[in-house]
């Protein structure tokens, strides 16, 4: 994985010490505060190792100034549709209140869409719950069509 440096931020891989910092980020909404535990980190401890040991899962934060500012999750799916495709998903981004505005966004989405090309992908896709206007705006600046319904089932 390809980390970068840039302008004061950098982004890399997230490793076990970024974890506090990345569940305050996800429960840092109203969405998130209903769905993270930012006290208990137990659980995101055993994800973590579950994403550290999959080759298709890159789970990244930005950090500026020694600071942990965001944080995605990059996952490579190989498939048979499409002529046999290689597509990636971005999930769970998040950029920290005070940097919202910077530039951190836009920077966070143009790396996982040229770390999705290096990986042979040839499609990038990603879901936001349907109540994140702002964020669905912001993708659609970015190049991304809303083209699909998505569903989920909760197990």
């Amino acid at each position: 994985m390809g980390d970068l440096e840039t302008a004061g931020l950098t982004i890399r891989s997230a490793d076990a010490g970024d974890l506090s910092a990345i569940v305050a980020l996800l429960a840092d909404d109203p969405l998130g505060a209903q769905r993270e535990s930012p006290d208990d980190l137990t659980p995101y401890l055993a994800a973590f190792d579950r994403i550290s040991g999959d080759p298709n899962q890159r789970l990244v934060v930005a950090v500026r100034e020694g600071q942990v500012v965001g944080t995605l999750q990059l996952t490579i799916i190989p498939g048979l549709s499409r002529k046999g495709s290689t597509r990636s998903i971005i999930e769970a981004v998040r950029v920290r209140a005070d940097e919202r505005g910077s530039g951190l966004g836009t920077r966070f989405i143009e790396w996982a869409v040229e770390e999705s090309r290096r990986a042979g992908c040839q499609l990038v896709q990603l879901t936001s719950d349907a109540t994140r206007t702002d964020a669905h705006r912001f993708y659609e600046r970015l190049g991304f069509v809303a083209s699909h319904v998505g569903f989920k089932l909760a197990l």
